[in-house]
């Protein structure tokens, strides 16, 4: 998708599920197409999921979660999608929880929304 310089884009940096095509399919209606980046001063862990719809869209009991570990050694590997504000609002829908949306400096120097233990 071609955007116009005026046009306001969101980034949003997945870490998880959200890279997964049947999970994009199901939250947004289409396939984001997306660049690596990274998010430093993080660490990855493990949450239990037990909502029923979250369970049934990403097929999986276990969701990564990230820490704050302020370590600037410490990275987690993910990518950076452009959205639309009804997009990130879906994305806000299918996070149980356990997270929390924060906007984050990433290690290309963008500044993206990330879903972080809450």
């Amino acid at each position: 998708m071609v955007h116009d310089s005026y046009e306001t884009s969101i980034l949003l940096f997945s870490y998880g599920t959200l890279q997964d095509k049947t999970v994009q399919l199901a939250t947004f209606g289409r396939e984001l197409t997306g660049r690596p980046d990274a998010m430093t001063g993080y660490v990855l862990h493990w949450v239990a999921i037990t909502d029923p719809q979250v369970l049934k869209t990403s097929g999986k009991a276990q969701h990564p979660i990230v820490y704050a570990s302020y370590d600037p050694k410490d990275e987690v590997p993910g990518m950076v999608f452009e959205i639309s504000q009804d997009e990130l609002r879906a994305a806000d829908s299918y996070e149980v929880a356990d997270y929390k949306r924060v906007s984050v400096l990433l290690k290309s120097g963008v500044h993206a929304w990330v879903y972080i233990k809450a």
